[in-house]
């Protein structure tokens, strides 16, 4: 998305009202309705707001986002032994989806030796399996988010009902306690929420600093996940047990 002044106006005004007409972005902006309404279609393919009756809202908290990048450095050991568990339950042959985010990217390395179908939204993902004989890959397609290097929108959603998934791995920005797992985008968590709807097992990679946390937007809650995995044990694992959720941690492989 090529950088416009008046776009980051535009989020200020949203950010501080939350959702704003049309109008009120004209008189505030000083262009006009047409103009305003492109802007808000750019915004929205960019998964930084979401278009509303007469306006628009903040799509996620734009305060703490950080771009794909920045994240992949954080927690890199304790990613890549949730990776190589994750691995563990993956079997020749399955369909799995590998959604965006930097867990996921190190899960894609961990499998480019086997023989699977894999369904993404993740450019990090599909760059690491590319090269790999025995993977056939399927890209869902979309809008393009450059900072998550992912695709989401509504393409994206109408070609995930097109897949049987046996297993799907999603990360989250946020897990608390009582089951509800979030992330900072409204059009990351739509797509998060239809990947676990067309899967048959539904596994959350997520490191421990996300657990009793919450993000901007929920995308599944208990019932809506089979599995978590962490790297080790934290404080609200045995409350997501008592909720039915079956916890792994990295530090006892034992347990898969």
């Amino acid at each position: 998305m090529a950088h416009i002044p008046r776009h980051d106006e535009i989020l200020k005004i949203i950010s501080r009202l939350r959702n704003v007409s049309v109008q009120d972005l004209t008189e505030r902006t000083g262009v006009s309705e047409v103009t305003i309404r492109k802007d808000l279609t750019i915004l929205e393919e960019a998964g930084l707001v979401v278009r509303t009756h007469g306006g628009a809202q903040l799509a996620e908290d734009i305060t703490v986002m950080r771009d794909l990048e920045s994240r992949s450095g954080d927690h890199v050991s304790e990613k890549r032994q949730i990776a190589s568990l994750a691995a563990r339950l993956v079997s020749g042959g399955d369909t799995i989806y590998l959604d965006s985010g930097s867990t996921c990217a190190l899960l894609a390395e961990q499998i480019v030796g086997m023989s699977l179908r894999v369904v993404t939204n993740s450019i990090a993902v599909m760059n690491a399996l590319v090269g790999a004989h025995g993977i056939t890959l399927f890209s869902i397609g979309g809008s393009y988010r450059r900072e998550a290097g992912s695709f989401v929108g509504p393409l994206a959603l109408e070609n995930v009902k097109e897949f049987q998934i046996e297993t799907c791995f999603v990360g989250a920005t946020g897990v608390s306690g009582r089951g509800v797992f979030s992330s900072q985008n409204i059009l990351e968590s739509q797509l998060k929420s239809e990947i676990l709807n067309v899967s048959r097992r539904r596994i959350v990679l997520a490191d421990t600093s996300k657990f009793s946390t919450a993000a901007f937007s929920i995308f599944a809650r208990t019932g809506d996940v089979d599995v978590i995995i962490a790297e080790h044990d934290f404080e609200d694992a045995a409350s997501l047990r008592e909720l039915g959720i079956e916890v792994l941690l990295a530090d006892q492989p034992e347990s898969v």
